[in-house]
């Protein structure tokens, strides 16, 4: 009985004793959850390609080789250009007359006096007939209009001549200035003139094709 009364008192001494240190025993510590991490955010990111290298190895030096792939380029053919249309040359009228020459008479079927007469060469050097193809004469003294003053041909093919004896009444033994207009369907082509018409007798006389149409003569 003494021997556990004495134990108690032990015990209560020892309790006293600790609290005479004032120090509180410690609260057993409590845990708490680590909290978690804001997930990362993952976005597209482009994928770049760098060139292959290779890497070749010397003692103290380190050479980085580049391998280079060529593409070949592209081959152009020119293709041929086949024309779309077909040239074609414009026609061209084109002529030249000649005044041969001149001589007098007298007409007395036509109740004139003298009368001068003009030997015209008329050309087609064009590329396209003429139709209706005349030529007309005139004189600075003519009197009276005589009927063969005015000579046509109905058709001067291109590169064809012809000819014509025109008339006019003039004054009598004076030298007169003439002209001569050709036109082609009532078209004026070309107009000439002299002022003193050489007598045609001094080149062989009076053409004999007047009137025949017929190839350029060179």
């Amino acid at each position: 009985m003494k021997k556990g009364l004495f134990t108690l008192l032990t015990i209560a001494f020892l309790l006293s004793a600790c609290d005479t240190w004032g120090v509180q025993p410690q609260p057993f510590p409590v845990w708490t959850p680590i909290p978690s991490r804001t997930p990362g955010v993952v976005t597209a990111t482009p994928i770049i390609i760098l060139p292959t290298f290779t890497e070749t190895s010397t003692p103290g030096d380190i050479i980085i080789t580049p391998t280079i792939t060529e593409t070949p380029s592209p081959t152009f053919t020119l293709a041929p250009i086949t024309p779309s249309e077909t040239a074609t040359l414009m026609p061209i009228q084109s002529i030249s007359v000649d005044i041969l020459g001149c001589n007098t008479s007298i007409d007395i079927i036509h109740g004139m006096g003298e009368v001068t007469n003009a030997y015209v060469t008329v050309k087609n050097t064009g590329t396209v007939d003429l139709p209706n193809t005349c030529s007309l004469l005139r004189a600075l003294d003519e009197d009276r209009e005589h009927p063969d003053k005015r000579k046509c041909v109905s058709n001067l093919p291109a590169q064809n001549q012809v000819t014509l004896k025109l008339t006019v009444d003039s004054a009598y033994q004076q030298d007169t200035v003439i002209q001569v207009d050709t036109t082609s369907n009532e078209v004026m082509l070309l107009r000439v003139d002299k002022s003193s018409c050489t007598d045609i007798g001094l080149f062989g006389g009076e053409p004999s094709d007047i009137g025949v149409i017929k190839p350029i003569q060179p």
